[in-house]
């Protein structure tokens, strides 16, 4: 669930980034605040030759995201089944 909420707020933001919004909302405030640990890291990590226009650590946010959902959720799922 908590990757579910995290994957909406990536989103969100990233909509958002195509407006220009008010950066004093205290929405916007929220949003940066719970999504640039994680993609700031990732813009970290990128070559230097990814970083010349658009951001592309949301997208890899969302690959990152589903991958844990896809793998790592069930994963724990069938071992929680097979504990039981």
């Amino acid at each position: 669930m908590l990757l579910g909420i995290l994957y909406w707020l990536i989103l969100i933001r990233a909509l958002m980034s195509w407006v220009n919004p008010d950066p004093f909302n205290p929405i916007v405030q929220f949003l940066e605040k719970t999504t640039e640990p994680i993609l700031y890291p990732i813009r970290k990590i990128l070559p230097f030759n990814f970083k010349l226009g658009i951001d592309i650590s949301p997208v890899i946010a969302f690959l990152v995201i589903m991958f844990l959902k896809s793998f790592l959720v069930n994963t724990l799922l069938d071992l929680a089944v097979r504990l039981k």
